[in-house]
């Protein structure tokens, strides 16, 4: 049977999205027993441990269905927030809730604007919903929200931005975003994908949650698989007006947060220690990183995130893994010869380092 012709022609041509390499399957192709993968932007400290603690206290109760409201974090997050619980939703990962909106709010043919190099799921999402994309060239590695701005066309329904930017890093700054909401008809949804707004620390840096007022459609969306450092679990949470919040809910799937990823993130949110400790972490490494890349001469793009874009050279992301060292490879965003290295641990990044170091000596002699 050929298959394909049951197909509609964007679900034909959609490329599944790639993710990062696993350290198990580099072990098995390589026969590396101490390979380190900073290529995924996991929390280089682990799960934090408060939700390791209540995830095991809820492990008796796994025969019961979870909480399909997800009453208790939403109620935590609504209370951190000063918001409505109306206005709430939580996710399998912020990447389902992106594809929420995308089936709540686009119909077939129509568009959505994001960034050159933003985050791939933004494109297959509006791909597999028959959607088309409208892609605006960043700004060197930012994005150029005015540029963005001019390429709505009428039919535009949804502006995806992420802020930190994956894979730059890069942020767009508080009079950018003013500029670019004046620019925006209400009308349009504007999605501000937040995931790893926690690492950043420029006092320009617009939160896009202090702007909903209920005057346009605007979406922040924010994980815990970062700071919280529960990205195997998967758990996201979105924030918005509560009429686009029950738009959302109208077609979730009942029961589509687990029961250990809701009581998990409800203990992470409050682990006041776990997320210092990130964030410090976070610094340093990013400081070590950005001191010994400039010292072996390697180019980078300035970064607010927990991870560089590093301009390594063709060929280095196979000579890495033989190193047992796995970074991301950056050719399907747009950036050959690049590679997302994200912050370790210190011992993983100074072994990131010395891998760097013995190989870009190799490739001169």
């Amino acid at each position: 049977m050929d298959i394909h012709k049951h197909l509609p022609e964007w679900i034909r041509t959609l490329t599944p999205y790639q993710p990062g390499k696993p350290v198990e399957e580099l072990e098995r192709e390589y026969g590396i027993h101490d390979a380190i993968k900073i290529a995924s932007n996991e929390n280089p400290l682990g799960p934090s441990p408060r939700a390791v603690a209540a995830i095991a206290a809820a492990l008796p109760n796994l025969h019961r269905y979870p909480d399909g409201d997800a009453f208790s974090l939403k109620r935590r997050l609504a209370e951190k927030f000063g918001v409505e619980r109306s206005r709430v939703i939580i996710g399998n990962g912020s990447n389902e809730l992106i594809e929420l909106i995308v089936r709540a709010f686009l119909r077939v043919g129509e568009a959505v604007v994001v960034g050159e190099h933003a985050f791939a799921i933004y494109h297959l999402v509006t791909q597999a919903a028959g959607g088309r994309t409208i892609t605006v060239p960043h700004k060197g590695f930012k994005f150029d929200l005015e540029a963005m701005s001019r390429a709505i066309t009428p039919d535009t329904r949804i502006v995806f931005l992420d802020n930190p930017n994956n894979p730059t890093g890069t942020i767009y700054t508080r009079s950018e975003w003013e500029a670019f909401l004046r620019t925006v008809s209400p009308d349009v949804m504007i999605v501000v994908d937040e995931a790893y707004f926690e690492f950043v620390e420029d006092p320009e840096y617009p939160d896009s949650f202090a702007y909903q007022n209920d005057e346009r459609l605007l979406v922040t969306l924010r994980t815990f698989s970062k700071i919280g450092g529960l990205a195997g679990v998967r758990v996201g949470y979105g924030i918005s007006s509560p009429e686009v919040i029950d738009a959302l809910n109208r077609v979730r799937q009942p029961f589509n947060v687990n029961s250990l990823a809701q009581v998990g993130a409800l203990a992470a949110l409050d682990d006041e220690e776990h997320i210092r400790r990130t964030q410090e972490n976070n610094r340093r490494g990013m400081a070590y990183l950005r001191r010994e890349l400039d010292r072996l001469g390697l180019a980078y793009a300035p970064s607010w995130a927990n991870f560089l874009l590093v301009k390594i050279g063709p060929g280095m992301y196979e000579r890495l893994l033989r190193e047992g060292v796995i970074v991301r490879p950056m050719e399907g965003y747009g950036f050959p010869g690049y590679a997302r290295v994200s912050v370790g641990t210190p011992t993983e990044n100074e072994r990131c380092i010395a891998a760097l170091e013995k190989l870009l000596q190799e490739r001169k002699s």
